[in-house]
């Protein structure tokens, strides 16, 4: 980046990501992930990736996502961001709101902390619930690992 170029700043880059899911952009999601980036999932489930390493697998797996066609989603709600001593990284508590083929609509919360670099996605960990997110396309994950519901 030369010094005559903007610095995006990181609420910036989650925006036009949030916005990339909601318009199912795959040529935005390229733009917005570095070619080396990566994505993780810190809580995962048996089959699900954990890790997700490099532009083209992250928008790979996240196409093959919206091609199933199982969801969309149609507006993210920002409940906090928060700066860290890193300008570069934000944390930020959000809800993906949307409707399921299956299950009708959703909120699935999560929270994110993101660091861009040069203006794209360097590193995101999406602390996503996976049952819930899992239960939006029709499969109950804690049913199917004999997990009893709390309460």
């Amino acid at each position: 980046m030369s010094l005559s170029e903007p610095v995006v700043e990181p609420r910036v880059v989650m925006e036009r990501h949030r916005q990339a899911a909601v318009d199912r952009s795959v040529e935005e999601m390229r733009r917005l992930y570095a070619h080396d980036a990566v994505h993780e999932f810190p809580f995962t489930a048996p089959g699900l990736p954990s890790r997700l390493e490099g532009r083209d697998e992250i928008v790979r797996w996240i196409a093959a996502g919206w091609q199933a066609d199982a969801f969309r989603y149609e507006l993210y709600r920002v409940l906090a961001t928060y700066s860290t001593d890193d300008p570069a990284t934000i944390v930020v508590e959000q809800e993906a709101i949307g409707t399921s083929a299956i299950t009708g609509g959703f909120v699935l919360p999560n929270i994110v902390v993101l660091t861009v670099r040069d203006g794209q996605i360097a590193h995101l960990r999406d602390y996503v619930d996976v049952l819930a997110a899992a239960a939006v396309v029709g499969h109950d994950l804690a049913a199917s690992r004999g997990i009893e519901p709390a309460g």
